[in-house]
């Protein structure tokens, strides 16, 4: 059965990006983003201002000290500017599966080749140092930004659960797309072909 250390302030980085444990002294660094026009759109929890802003690092830390999830605060080292926050959540050592998610960046930083960075770390990690067979993510159907973001560093499509979240409009329910990375495709192919994709920044 595989541990996920809940104790311990886990840091990765590379030359890029610099991921770290969210603490409540970073709203200061992140509120400006929060404000961001459609940041929001796509998330159960609003973070938007200084007060959701707060409430949402706040909840977070809370999943962190009840063992349900792990949040970090992403730096652009390029930029020298922090640029949202990514999680891991539905933690289950008994089935060592792993979810990714609550992920959100400045608009800024879209489309850098940031989240590839964040990616491959935060894979890296789960599936090299921890030993999780699989981790799991989600979007809603209609986030094309999202899953084509997912596809692009190595996810597959799963399926579609129907009816899953309200919609974004506040009129009806939406679907919510299912994809995941396994253990065995990062070792036999995705980590290489991302690893490409960062070197040759595609």
């Amino acid at each position: 059965m595989i541990k996920f250390n809940f104790e311990n302030d886990i840091i990765l980085e590379n030359d890029i990006v610099k991921l770290q444990p969210i603490q409540i002294s970073d709203v200061p660094h992140l509120v400006d983003i929060s404000l961001e026009p459609n940041i929001w759109d796509h998330s159960f929890v609003k973070g938007d201002g200084e007060k959701n802003l707060k409430n949402y690092i706040s909840q977070a830390i809370e999943a962190r000290e009840n063992k349900t999830a792990y949040t970090f605060i992403v730096y652009d080292k390029r930029k020298q500017q922090y640029a949202g926050c990514t999680r891991f959540s539905e933690i289950n050592s008994f089935l060592n599966t792993i979810r990714l998610g609550y992920t959100w960046y400045g608009k800024q930083f879209q489309g850098t080749g940031l989240n590839k960075h964040c990616k491959y770390l935060l894979f890296q990690y789960a599936f090299e140092t921890i030993g999780f067979e699989r981790i799991g993510l989600s979007s809603y159907i209609e986030n094309e930004r999202s899953i084509n973001a997912m596809l692009s560093v190595g996810c597959k499509k799963e399926g579609v659960f129907r009816n899953m979240f309200p919609s974004v409009s506040g009129k009806g329910r939406t679907d919510a797309i299912l994809l995941s990375i396994l253990k065995e495709e990062w070792f036999n192919i995705e980590k290489e072909k991302l690893q490409y994709k960062l070197i040759h920044k595609v």
